[in-house]
């Protein structure tokens, strides 16, 4: 996750930024930056590329349907489809912070038919929140492609008894404790980004995790719960009906989808920047000429106008 602000730590340090760029030749953008991770500095090897794909290649999401990285996937999933003529599945793996499904991608046999979607939340953030995890970004994955930036937004249920950000902010200082907000998990980039958040607005409200966007947009939508933190990808379709509220959105500049949504910067807090990212992540020991392959056709339909298009279109980058 790429965070800024004025005063706050990044929760991903410098060190950690370095290792992760030498561990698959990675490079994590940060908005406004094309989400681009190269995989040049592999040697080359022997493979039978032009077999390649010969079956169905599986995409492990570590989230359930609705979120962010799992709209995009499936977007690039079948734009490749129509170029290699196979299918690709997308396999969500909701819950446990997006562990479970790293660790399926983990333990995945490494011939390039199975790849696991890397997020700030499995990648970035749980390094840096858990004391150990049963996988290592750096050693059990090879980065082969970057896939989005996403902003974030806060978000909130029409009948909220707020309708901008200040208004927010106020309600929680007189009532501390007392109002919800959702997010996809704990750990996650849109929790992280509340968290920093409170931190600098001085305010106190209580988390309530979900396993995924799609389950806590419909206890959103429902009324459950009266305000979310979420990626612009996820909650454009219901900001855009009318049936929730953008307060603010937390990259540096407005997004262009939502031009009237101020961000959470200009509200008072100079400096404040948070985004989501996600990138094609592949089981150690995939042969180094593979990777190039599906590394140099993913940035390619990345690439493509159409598709870059139905990204921008859904609020990433």
């Amino acid at each position: 996750m790429t965070f800024r602000t004025g005063s706050a730590t990044p929760m991903m340090q410098p060190n950690q930024r370095r290792r992760l760029l030498a561990a698959g030749g990675s490079a994590l953008a940060l908005p406004g930056q094309l989400a681009t991770v190269l995989s040049a500095a592999l040697p080359a090897t022997s493979f039978a590329q032009d077999t390649f794909p010969s079956r169905p290649i599986r995409i492990i999401v570590p989230f359930p349907p609705g979120q962010a990285t799992d709209i995009i996937t499936r977007l690039m999933a079948e734009r490749l489809g129509t170029l290699w003529k196979q299918t690709l599945i997308v396999d969500n793996r909701g819950g446990g912070g997006g562990v479970p499904g790293m660790m399926a991608g983990k333990t995945a046999v490494p011939d390039g038919y199975t790849w696991v979607m890397g997020t700030s939340g499995t990648v970035g953030i749980n390094p840096s929140v858990y004391a150990s995890l049963p996988y290592d970004s750096q050693k059990d994955f090879i980065a082969a492609s970057g896939l989005l930036i996403v902003p974030l937004a806060v978000i909130a249920h029409p009948d909220a008894p707020f309708r901008t950000l200040q208004e927010l902010i106020a309600l929680a200082k007189r009532t501390p404790g007392k109002i919800n907000f959702a997010s996809a998990g704990p750990g996650t980039a849109q929790h992280m980004a509340a968290e920093l958040f409170k931190t600098q607005a001085g305010i106190d409200m209580v988390h309530v995790p979900y396993k995924g966007s799609g389950p806590a947009l419909t206890d959103l939508l429902g009324g459950q719960i009266p305000l979310m933190f979420d990626s612009v990808t996820s909650a454009q379709a219901q900001v855009r009906s009318g049936k929730l509220r953008a307060l603010a959105v937390t990259t540096k500049e407005r997004v262009p989808q939502w031009a009237e949504v101020p961000t959470i910067a200009e509200s008072g807090f100079p400096g404040f920047e948070a985004a989501g990212w996600a990138m094609v992540m592949l089981p150690a020991g995939t042969p180094a000429a593979l990777v190039n392959r599906i590394s140099a056709d993913v940035q390619m339909v990345l690439r493509e106008a159409t598709l870059r298009d139905k990204i921008i279109e859904r609020g990433s980058i």
